[in-house]
């Protein structure tokens, strides 16, 4: 018995140790992870001072690989981006710094310089709001306090400037209609002017041609007129009237008689005209 407790005890005491001895390579192991990801940015905060903003990206970029999380990295790296005028890779990294940090320090810096890099974007509204959050993290911080109050003008001019253009979009809109109409009154008042000379040549033409008619009319009329007068100026028929049975009689016995005296008449000429027949000379 005495001899397996003693094997027991000798067992556990080897996994303590070896359970030690991982945690102090754990220990060990991230120690220098993060005595190495230190040295890089270090370096990196080197290189920003020298201007050297390739080599300090570089350098950023080798701590963030073996710690994503890294802020101080994170941060610094944007601030390398931002010198390099590259604000949109900068800006992402301020997010980046601002998510991760786990204190109000590290996020009122990321979000100032993230609020610095909508004012260089002359995104004014952006600005304001980033500088915002950035005095929610520490009011007290003056060149945060400042960089909000110019932010604040600008927006504000900008918006004034914007209702002014809108203002002068719409004047010159309403301008362009009144001319429209305007045109529009001018076109209808020359339709109106051709109609009324139109109707004013139809009435002309309508009265010239009733006068012509009624020259004619007057015309036909003293034709007929002098018709009429002829027609008057002619003898008219004797009405005839009934003859009574004397009347004819006489009337035929005056024709007889008429007629036989132009007969005889008619005989004589007839004697006279044919040569007498008598002896022959010799």
């Amino acid at each position: 018995m005495g001899t397996t407790s003693k094997f027991i005890q000798r067992e556990q005491m080897i996994e303590r140790t070896s359970l030690l001895i991982f945690f102090l390579l754990v220990f060990w192991s991230i120690n220098a992870q993060d005595s190495e990801v230190t040295n890089q940015i270090y370096e990196g905060n080197t290189r920003i001072e020298a201007d050297e903003f390739v080599e300090a990206e570089m350098a950023f970029r080798r701590a963030l690989s073996k710690s994503p999380e890294r802020t101080e990295a994170l941060y610094n790296l944007g601030n390398t981006h931002f010198n390099e005028q590259d604000y949109e890779e900068a800006k992402q990294r301020y997010f980046q710094t601002q998510k991760f940090a786990d204190n109000s320090t590290s996020k009122h810096q990321a979000f100032h310089n993230m609020g610095n890099v909508f004012m260089k974007q002359k995104d004014y509204a952006k600005a304001v709001e980033t500088y915002k959050n950035a005095l929610r993290n520490n009011p007290q911080d003056e060149e945060t306090r400042y960089n909000y109050a110019l932010a604040k003008e600008l927006l504000e001019k900008e918006q004034q400037q914007q209702d002014n253009k809108e203002q002068d979009q719409q004047d010159e809109q309403n301008q362009d209609n009144q001319e429209n109409k305007d045109k529009e009154k001018d076109g209808d008042k020359d339709q109106d002017s051709r109609e009324n000379k139109e109707d004013n040549e139809s009435d002309k033409g309508e009265d010239e041609k009733d006068k012509k008619d009624e020259g004619n009319q007057e015309k036909d009329n003293r034709s007929n007129d002098g018709n009429n007068q002829k027609k008057n100026q002619q003898p008219q028929k004797p009405k005839q009237t009934e003859l009574s049975p004397e009347q004819v009689k006489s009337l035929l016995e005056a024709m007889n008689n008429q007629e036989k005296e132009v007969q005889d008449k008619v005989n004589a000429e007839k004697i006279k005209g044919t040569p007498i027949r008598g002896r022959k000379d010799w």
